[in-house]
């Protein structure tokens, strides 16, 4: 097997590299944003619980808009999509800006913008990264994951660090910088556009209907939903850290402005340290070990920030949580986004973007609210509990990367169906029959291999799967499953893969070699 590619030659991809440089300085901008905001907050409220809201008002947007902006990305104009939402949040910061420098910003307008920002970045999110998983070639996305993931956390370690400087000048400028890093990317987008969608003869999918077929991938991909359910557990008991380091600084650690963004510049320092040895590192300890290590670790990291009173004890285990922060959630992005096919590769990056920062969000409110009922110390060692216990979550959602064979789309695998009137789109539910006659020593086999089947039908696009025994003839068994309507039985038909493709073949293996297998279509009528 040849080694993987290093991470630094996908730079030689140029619409890679543009996209990954001002994506970085979008970051660094965001990250001034919100650690600006957080900071006002306290200054203006004193309150944990609206300190720490800021990160649920950035972040919750993801929760509610991620899966719509994926099926629109998988099925409209990305470019435009992407314009929209960058111009958009940049007006919004501008005018945000304006009513701080002019003094008429409170509370709730501060709030308020901060939540448009996130809806904007909602919107983005699932585009920007499936453009530049497109960019480069399959065997260079790990990689390009991991040096996504470098970008995203040296803006957190540099974001809060320049933040914190820029606030002692005047904090509304940390929002200015932040709608100057928005245009760039938007410049960008518009020189190093995304290629468009290929041509399809299908009935395009609606926005209800690719949520529904985005959700039923997760749920019947086992792969896909280990990672989902993984990613949530992490994050959800994360956040506490991240939510409550404005908390940690000023009442644990007595620290200004300048001192928070430092500590938010621990982590993220600790999070570009882990992306320039992740590679070799997930080779030599394996998925799980690594995963098993980063939740551990960040456990002790927030052990350390509850107990100790040390500000050079607390910015280092900082630096170890930032690593395991960025170890954990890039081997989690990588494998969801190797797991998934190029239909709803959109779909699946926003729905890790759902689970990872939807818990974000949620926790971040939870962790506040506890913090401000019972104290700093009781919601980290609690968050350090839950976070330990996660690993337990290995034994029933296991961890792997895609191969080839998952993502790899082929012509579908069943012979060309002869119908009389082709029916609309909307027509339906679709009831498919495949018939097949197996050698009377096989069956048990065949049973076995067969029930295999349940999975890929209903990730792509069935509602009811089950496999019946003839009573007329025993040896003849017949695969039953109902699509909701033409549309899409077609989409169903398109997206099998290779995988789908060798499982069939086994399934056709125990089957009497005189005997063809038989498909029969039937749409409801009443």
């Amino acid at each position: 097997m040849s080694p993987p590619p290093a991470m630094w030659s996908t730079l030689r991809h140029r619409q890679f590299r543009a996209l990954w440089q001002s994506g970085g300085v979008y970051f660094i901008g965001n990250a001034m944003q919100v650690m600006a905001a957080a900071w006002m907050m306290i200054e203006l409220t004193g309150s944990d619980f609206l300190a720490a809201a800021v990160q649920t008002a950035v972040f919750l947007p993801m929760f509610l808009l991620s899966l719509p902006a994926g099926v629109l990305a998988d099925i409209a104009d990305r470019r435009r999509l992407m314009l929209v939402a960058l111009l958009t949040q940049a007006a919004a910061g501008a005018l945000l800006a304006a009513l701080l420098f002019a003094g008429w910003a409170g509370p709730g307008t501060l709030m308020f913008f901060i939540f448009v920002a996130g809806c904007c970045t909602a919107l983005l999110s699932p585009a920007y990264n499936s453009t530049l998983a497109d960019s480069v070639p399959r065997e260079q996305l790990p990689p390009a994951i991991t040096l996504v993931g470098l970008a995203y956390n040296a803006a957190r370690a540099v974001g809060p660090a320049l933040a914190g400087l820029v606030f002692a000048l005047n904090g509304a400028w940390n929002f200015v910088l932040c709608v100057a890093s928005t245009l760039l990317l938007a410049h960008t987008l518009r020189r190093w556009p995304p290629a468009p969608h290929p041509p399809s003869r299908l009935p395009a999918e609606r926005l209800w209907g690719g949520m529904l077929s985005a959700l039923r991938f997760a749920r019947h991909s086992q792969a896909v939903l280990a990672q989902l359910v993984r990613v949530a557990a992490y994050s959800g008991s994360g956040s506490s850290l991240w939510a409550l380091l404005p908390v940690i600084g000023q009442r644990q650690l007595g620290l200004g402005a300048a001192g928070v963004g430092l500590l938010m510049g621990c982590l993220g320092a600790g999070a570009v340290g882990a992306g320039l040895v992740l590679g070799r590192l997930r080779a030599r300890l394996g998925l799980e070990m690594l995963l098993h290590a980063g939740c551990l670790v960040f456990a002790a990291a927030m052990l350390v920030a509850a107990f100790v009173p040390w500000p050079v004890a607390v910015y280092l285990a900082l630096v170890l949580a930032g690593a395991s922060w960025m170890s954990v959630m890039s081997t989690l992005n990588t494998a969801t986004q190797t797991s998934a096919p190029p239909w709803v590769r959109a779909r699946a990056v926003s729905m890790h973007v759902l689970c990872a920062l939807g818990a974000f969000a949620l926790g971040s409110t939870v962790w506040g609210a506890v913090s401000n009922l019972f104290g700093l110390t009781v919601a980290l060692s609690l968050a350090a509990v839950l976070m330990a216990a996660g690993t337990l979550l290995a034994r029933r959602f296991p961890l792997r990367m895609g191969e080839a064979s998952d993502v790899t789309q082929v012509v579908t695998m069943w012979e060309d169906f002869v119908i009389a009137d082709e029916p609309s789109p909307e027509a339906g539910p679709v009831a498919v029959e495949i018939a097949y006659r197996v050698r009377a020593g096989d069956v048990a086999a065949f049973l076995e291999a067969a029930s295999h089947l349940r999975a890929p039908r209903r990730r792509d696009g069935a509602t009811f799967w089950r496999l019946y025994r003839d009573l007329a003839e025993p040896a003849r068994y017949v695969e039953r499953f109902i699509v909701t309507s033409w549309a899409d039985y077609l989409h169903q038909r398109a997206r099998a893969t290779l995988a789908d493709q060798e499982l069939e073949a086994r399934v056709r293996s125990f089957l009497r070699p005189d005997q063809a297998v038989t498909t029969q279509h039937y749409i409801a009528e009443r």
